[in-house]
């Protein structure tokens, strides 16, 4: 049995439950020991949805005030996010761009998201010398750009970058709640969980909506459909109470 250095023996986690080691800054000083400054990390939040944009974050992390708890934003609460977020906001320097619907709907949503995490680093206060990016694709930027699978669990200024894009989109899907009531962005963030699918069912799309996604492209169909229906159905009307007048 491996003992700590009090000699007590380490807790045990709860049988099924796999510890997870949080992201760390070791690949961002390895780069700082080189003369590699600034260096920043970058994610996005909201591929998923069937509303509302991509919103991608940029984020350069103080070394000597890194705010303590950073972690994969999957991985947090969302008090504990919000937290952070202004931790992150006010030691850090940062930036955020967003892929509109629109543009998901012309590019696909891999190509906007790409679009929107380069905007981010090229709206940074001062041009990073490298980025690193959660996922497979390199970003077009002009610095040296390292892909990493999984960065927002292993590189903390990826999880940083996280947590920045998640609590802005969120807040922004809140906001859109206010304008468009009925649809619950304010709970679901325009994820396609079955209170969004009843409400798209009911409501239809919306211009916030991605028009080329599954769902959304099934509701305005039948919406369409229904509009038909109610104008056949008048000019039914019309067209019996103008035989009805004539007799």
């Amino acid at each position: 049995m491996i003992r700590d250095k009090s000699g007590k023996e380490p807790a045990r986690l709860p049988k099924g439950v796999i510890a997870v080691a949080p992201p760390s800054f070791r690949r961002e000083r390895a780069l700082i020991k080189r003369g590699v400054w600034p260096v920043a990390g970058c994610d996005e939040a909201g591929r998923g949805p069937l509303a509302g944009p991509v919103v991608a974050a940029a984020v350069v992390l103080d070394p000597k005030r890194i705010p303590k708890g950073i972690d994969d934003s999957k991985r947090l609460t969302p008090e504990r996010r919000e937290e952070l977020f202004e931790e992150i906001c006010a030691t850090a320097s940062f930036a955020v761009a967003f892929g509109s619907p629109a543009r998901i709907d012309r590019d696909n949503i891999l190509r906007a998201s790409l679009w929107a995490l380069a905007r981010a680093v090229q709206a940074l206060p001062e041009m990073p010398k490298h980025v690193f990016v959660d996922g497979r694709d390199r970003l077009d930027t002009p610095c040296d750009c390292e892909a990493v699978i999984g960065g927002d669990g292993l590189v903390l200024s990826i999880a940083a970058a996280s947590i920045v894009a998640k609590v802005t989109r969120d807040r922004l899907m809140c906001a859109l709640a206010q304008d468009c009531p009925g649809y619950g962005f304010e709970s679901h963030k325009g994820y396609s969980v079955p209170e969004h699918l009843e409400a798209l069912d009911r409501l239809g799309p919306t211009v916030h909506h991605r028009r080329l996604f599954a769902p959304v492209v099934a509701a305005r169909e039948r919406h369409q459909a229904m509009a038909i229906e109610g104008e056949v159905v008048a000019m039914e009307i019309q067209t019996e109470v103008e035989i009805s007048a004539g007799i």
